[in-house]
C-alpha cells in the first residue's frame, strides 16, 4: 500500500516545461504531471504508428489499384480478341482443321511465373487470327467461284438432245449442238443456275425467246426457245430466280429449252454441271 502511494505520488510529480519565445516576451512555465508528459509521448508514438500504416496502406491500395487496372484493361483486350476468333471460329471450323485458340493456351510456358504471359498470347493469337483471315479470304473466294458457276437443271424435264456432235432435226445436217435440249411442258418455269446479271433478253432468230446470264469469273449461260422472257438487260438475277418459260419459239420441233454454258468463250458440256458438279 505504501508504495503504491509512493508510485502515484510520483506519477503526479509536477514537472516544469519552460517555453521561451524568440523575441523579448517573458517566458512561459507549464507544469505538467510527470504521467502527463509519459501519456503524450505515449500518444505521439501510437499517432506516429497509426499515420505510418494508413500511409503504408494507401500506398499499397494504389499500388494494387493501378496493377488491378493494368491487368484488367489486358484481359478485356484478350477477350476482345478471343471474342473475334471464337467468331472466326464457328464460321470456319466444319470445313477446315487449323490452330485453335486452345492450342495456343495449352503451349503457353507458364512454368516460371505461374501467370499467363501477355505479350506471348497476343503474339500467338495475332499468328492465328492471320490464319483465320487467310483461310476466310480463301472462302470468300471459293463462295464467289460456287455463286457464279452454273449448278442444276435450269428446268424440270429429261435432255432430248445431248451436248457434241448430232443430226440437226430440221436439216438433217450433222452439226455441233452447243448445248443441251431439256423437253419440258410448256410454260414450265426456266431458273437461273447461277448468280449473275442479264447481257440478253428478246427475239434472236432461231433462238427464239433467248436470255442470256452473266456470272463472272469467265461464265456465261443461254436459255432459248422461251414462250416469253421475264427479265429485262441490267438485271441483276440470283440462282433459282425464275428467267423465262418454256416453249417453242425459233427454229424449235416441240416445246424445250436448249441450254448452254460458256467458259472463257467456249461453249463446255452442260450434263456434268446438272448435278452440280463442276
Amino acid at each position: 500500500m505504501r508504495r503504491a502511494r509512493t508510485l502515484f505520488k510520483k506519477a503526479f510529480t509536477p514537472v516544469t516545461i519552460m517555453l521561451i519565445p524568440h523575441s523579448n516576451r517573458r517566458a512561459v512555465n507549464l507544469k505538467v504531471p510527470s504521467i502527463g508528459v509519459l501519456l503524450s509521448i505515449a500518444l505521439w508514438f501510437i499517432g506516429t504508428v497509426f499515420v505510418l500504416s494508413v500511409a503504408v496502406d494507401a500506398f499499397e491500395y494504389k499500388r494494387m489499384k493501378d496493377k488491378l487496372n493494368f491487368y484488367s484493361a489486358q484481359f478485356f483486350e484478350l477477350r476482345s480478341t478471343i471474342s473475334s476468333l471464337q467468331k472466326a471460329e464457328t464460321e470456319l471450323t466444319k470445313l477446315f482443321s487449323f490452330k485453335t485458340k486452345e492450342q495456343v493456351l495449352q503451349n503457353l510456358d507458364t512454368s516460371d511465373s505461374g501467370s499467363l504471359d501477355m505479350d506471348n498470347l497476343k503474339e500467338q493469337i495475332k499468328i492465328t487470327m492471320e490464319s483465320v483471315g487467310e483461310i476466310k479470304d480463301f472462302m470468300s473466294q471459293q463462295k464467289d467461284i460456287y455463286l457464279a458457276t452454273p449448278t442444276g437443271w435450269p428446268v424440270q424435264g429429261h435432255v432430248t438432245s445431248p451436248f457434241g456432235e448430232r443430226e440437226h432435226p430440221q436439216s438433217g445436217e450433222t452439226k455441233f449442238h452447243t448445248g443441251i435440249d431439256i423437253g419440258a411442258n410448256p410454260g414450265s418455269p426456266v431458273r437461273a443456275t447461277a448468280d449473275g446479271i442479264v447481257s440478253f433478253s428478246g427475239w434472236s432468230g432461231g433462238g427464239g425467246n433467248l436470255a442470256v446470264l452473266e456470272h463472272g469469273l469467265g461464265f456465261s449461260t443461254y436459255y432459248a426457245h422461251n414462250r416469253m422472257v421475264v427479265v429485262k438487260v441490267g438485271q441483276k438475277i440470283k440462282r433459282g430466280d425464275i428467267i423465262a418459260y418454256v416453249g417453242s419459239t425459233g427454229n424449235s420441233t416441240g416445246p424445250h429449252l436448249h441450254y448452254e454454258i460458256i467458259r472463257e468463250g467456249k461453249a463446255i458440256n452442260p450434263l456434268k454441271y446438272l448435278q452440280g458438279r463442276s
